[in-house]
């Protein structure tokens, strides 16, 4: 995932035509990873060390205190396996990943003040790379007036040209296609730019 000046130029730009179009306000983050589940590591180890003495009860000779120090050196073993990144996020189960990138999308919502504006018109485009995770986040006003299958829209040209590896196409995409349905619901105020024009790498 590489983003150039170009393209962190182009998202910009494109949040800013769409700003001209609706009172709404629109923020891109995108997340490296949402997480980095350091927590999965010693669990696998433990599962692993605890399943352990099976076999050496049944197929060898060791004395319970050997069996128990294997235990101790299955787990250290196993867990520096799994603490490999590639591995660690392959063993981690999906439903954790997309709770974890869920929760960060929310997170996200808050802490860059996409809650905040004055018409409670903000819209998060988020994508959580390691993932494979994305989501469009709407504040509660122009929640109410646009349907989660129009969003769906907006998010599957999204993630159409991220399946491409063209992240940053996918971005201005998604942000065309939002500002189109928030000018529907939400036409231009004068509550002003609230928020930055960018995209968030994280």
């Amino acid at each position: 995932m590489q983003f150039t000046a170009d393209d962190f130029e182009r998202i910009a730009e494109a949040i800013r035509r769409a700003e001209d179009k609706t009172s709404g306000e629109i923020v891109c983050v995108l997340a490296r990873r949402s997480s980095d589940y350091a927590f999965v590591p010693p669990l696998w180890g433990a599962f692993i060390a605890l399943a352990s003495p099976w076999p050496m009860l049944l197929f060898t000779d060791l004395s319970p205190r050997e069996i128990f120090a294997a235990q101790i050196a299955i787990f250290i073993v196993a867990t520096l396996v799994v603490s490999w990144g590639p591995a660690r996020y392959f063993l981690t189960p999906r439903a954790v990943k997309r709770a974890r990138a869920a929760r960060e999308a929310i997170e996200q919502f808050f802490s860059r003040g996409v809650s905040a504006t004055t018409a409670r018109m903000g819209v998060l485009i988020f994508v959580s790379f390691a993932e494979r995770y994305a989501r469009i986040v709407a504040d509660e006003a122009i929640a109410a007036k646009i349907s989660n299958d129009e969003w769906q829209g907006a998010l599957d040209l999204l993630l159409e040209d991220i399946r491409r590896e063209r992240v940053a196409d996918g971005f201005v995409a998604a942000i065309e296609e939002c500002a189109r349905l928030l000018a529907k619901h939400a036409p231009p105020g004068a509550s002003g730019d609230e928020l930055p024009d960018k995209i968030y790498v994280i």
